[in-house]
């Protein structure tokens, strides 16, 4: 294959990835990360174009402004793999890199320094760039997937390919220019699709841990729903058939919530329950665990907690509730709560635990509610 069915393979595989990344977005919100990459692979598909037709355009679009464009793909490039590991701020040092890497660029050109110092310099920005997007990629790299680690070994070593490639054929005599050209273009198609694929399998993967959290998470609150509860709690279950300090469990519920709902909105609604979560969270450890089952109740596992001392928390958090009134945008709201306590036996089942907590809470309820009631700590007897 030669230098300019390269090229020319460049040029259609980044149109084709611009098309397919038109259809896939037309009728969904892009994120800012995605938005920029296709931006970018719409300048790198107009500067290959742009560099297959050298000797048909004039050379300052063919080689200035094909290279121009080029560069700025590149930094467009990295600056998506910024913007999605969460780092906003790279267009304070990459656009200001690309003006320089630009202009330098157009002075080679314009004074005409010769094609190989030029091919180099360009080798160099193009790796530069690249090397900063797999720079991106290594953020976090211990809690990183094995495809997140691949694709940074991988575009690293094709980056510094193409910076050698530059080097070499500009400084170091007695290598074939031609074959060095096809080396550094053959590295600039992989990492195209190495990019490309690992780009969107990056994003799938990423899309894929959101929907896999959503289904432990609850969405208006933040902590674990009523199934990632559960799941937190079986461990604990387990560990109760074991001598050692109990596990308690706390069940929360607001008191005529229903009239916030139907008063104000379940925008309203959600706003308070985050505000309760919050002032929950307050008054618990980090080893604690709040989460909440539905509506307006919540459970709250105290690992290594008495009977004694879950009611002391209980009590706290009940206190907080009432002690702080909750502002939303169209009122400052007061509430109160009634908790149920119990702790986990070794016969527990889910179905036991849960169903003696809620019967602490219903007890609570009835009498007056705004207080903490617990479990009986043995089973009544068997009439």
């Amino acid at each position: 294959m030669d230098i300019k069915t390269l090229v020319l393979a460049l040029a259609l595989g980044n149109l084709s990835l611009c098309a397919a990344l038109f259809f896939f977005e037309y009728e969904r919100k892009k994120s800012f990360a995605m938005s920029t990459w296709a931006l970018a692979k719409q300048c790198q598909a107009i500067a290959w174009c742009l560099l297959y037709l050298r000797g048909v355009l004039p050379d300052f679009l063919s080689i200035l402004l094909g290279n121009s464009l080029l560069f700025a793909g590149m930094a467009l490039d990295a600056g998506a793999l910024w913007q999605a590991a969460g780092k906003s701020g790279w267009r304070r040092r990459l656009l200001p890199a690309l003006g320089v890497a630009v202009l330098l660029f157009a002075l080679c050109y314009v004074f005409d320094v010769a094609p190989l110092l030029r091919s180099a310099g360009g080798s160099l920005i193009v790796a530069g760039f690249f090397l900063s997007g797999v720079v991106a990629l290594s953020l976090q790299w211990r809690e990183a997937s094995m495809l997140r680690r691949f694709l940074v070994v991988a575009m690293g070593l094709l980056s510094l390919l193409i910076a050698a490639r530059g080097v070499l054929a500009a400084f170091v005599s007695g290598f074939d220019a031609e074959l060095m050209q096809l080396a550094g273009f053959g590295a600039l198609y992989l990492m195209m699709l190495t990019n490309a694929f690992g780009y969107l399998l990056l994003s799938r993967e990423k899309l894929g841990g959101e929907l896999a959290r959503l289904e432990v998470v609850d969405a208006a609150t933040g902590v674990p729903n009523r199934r990632g509860f559960y799941q937190a709690l079986a461990p604990w279950m387990a560990l109760a058939r074991r001598p050692g300090l109990p596990t308690a469990l706390v069940v929360l519920n607001l008191d005529d919530f229903k009239r916030v709902n139907d008063s104000y909105g379940h925008p309203v609604g959600d706003a308070v329950l985050k505000s309760v979560v919050d002032i929950c969270r307050q008054q618990l450890r980090d080893s604690d665990l709040m989460g909440r089952l539905g509506g307006a109740e919540f459970a709250i596992q105290l690992p290594r907690t008495s009977l004694t001392d879950a009611l002391m928390v209980a009590e706290r958090i009940r206190f907080a509730v009432a002690a702080l009134p909750v502002k939303t945008e169209k009122a400052v709201l007061s509430l109160t709560a009634s908790l149920g306590v119990t702790t986990i036996r070794a016969d527990d089942s889910t179905v036991a635990l849960f169903k003696r907590a809620d019967e602490a809470l219903q007890a609570a309820k009835e009498a007056g509610r705004n207080r903490v009631m617990a479990a009986p700590e043995t089973p009544a007897p068997v009439v």
